[in-house]
């Protein structure tokens, strides 16, 4: 088990390793997709394909900017009042990280909470073979590609864009670290079953509790009415960025900023939101999806 001093000093080598990384190689391609060459590589890409899932593995995906380190605590806290279990030894998106870090995922112990950025397609397939329960988050996409704008602005694992205007043609196109937003959720749309609870950060927002209740219950953690409102209380957006400098140390500036709905209407154009209107209508109306995430009421000005 990892101590929070262990987690912090590995943000903090990966934060500190970019100075060495010219602005031309932050960034490698593989199956297609950009990813950030600070935090992935080929060989754990490699490596991933044979990655020995455990049935009892608790898994959230989630596209970037979409709650996933939100969601990542509640997962944490769900399973430590329970088991006991704190963090894991290594920063559990799969993705992340050089091979070795594979070893040390065998000696932890279950149930273990694992999470990645990946597309459907790439997701290891002994999740799927081993019927791993996995939580979906999703956010709408104007706010999310509010928020990965600034995830760019303020990340120096990765290069930044010049203004809004140049980095939403490339959200629209898919040419950004983890690819495609409107791919990744129809891949997900296409996928939906028993073993998957799909949740938005919206629905998260309107009410915490609920959630925290649906998500215990969705993996079987059974948690006393008095667990799911204090986790609940100390799981909101808020009080995780009051906690990010200890928590997260510098990266906490890059992953906490507003958490807000609707933040995207200080971005957008007029053209900008009809273009993602006619997309959204295109790949996500009246899919589950599409519906759980009202766009009409969070993406209409």
């Amino acid at each position: 088990m990892a101590t929070k001093e262990q987690l912090l000093d590995g943000l903090r080598k990966a934060f500190q390793g970019t100075s060495d990384i010219p602005q031309d190689k932050m960034l490698f391609t593989y199956n297609g997709v950009i990813y950030p060459s600070a935090t992935c590589n080929i060989p754990t890409f490699k490596t991933i394909e044979t990655f020995e899932a455990r049935e009892d593995d608790i898994m959230l995906v989630a596209y970037p900017k979409c709650g996933s380190n939100w969601s990542m605590k509640l997962l944490h806290d769900m399973v430590h009042a329970i088991y006991n279990i704190g963090p894991s030894s290594v920063i559990p998106l799969i993705e992340f990280g050089l091979p070795d870090k594979f070893e040390k995922l065998k000696e932890e112990p279950s149930p273990r909470v694992l999470e990645t950025h990946l597309h459907y397609d790439n997701i290891p397939k002994p999740f799927f073979e081993k019927n791993v329960k996995m939580l979906v988050v999703f956010r709408n996409p104007k706010d999310t590609a509010a928020s990965m704008f600034h995830f760019y602005k303020n990340n120096p694992l990765i290069p930044s864009y010049n203004s809004w205007d140049e980095f939403f043609p490339d959200f629209m196109a898919g040419k950004v670290v983890w690819g495609s937003y409107f791919d990744h959720a129809v891949a997900w749309n296409k996928h939906l079953n028993e073993k998957v609870l799909l949740m938005t950060f919206e629905n998260m927002k309107e009410d915490l509790e609920g959630s925290v209740k649906k998500i215990s219950e969705f993996f079987r953690i059974s948690l006393t009415e008095e667990q799911v409102k204090l986790i609940a209380e100390t799981g909101t957006f808020k009080s995780m960025k009051e906690n990010s400098n200890e928590t997260h140390g510098d990266f906490a500036k890059v992953l906490f900023r507003k958490g807000e709905i609707g933040d995207w209407k200080n971005h957008f154009t007029k053209a900008q939101s009809e273009e993602m209107d006619a997309k959204f209508e295109e790949c996500l109306a009246e899919t589950k999806l599409g519906n759980m995430l009202k766009y009409d009421v969070y993406c209409k000005w």
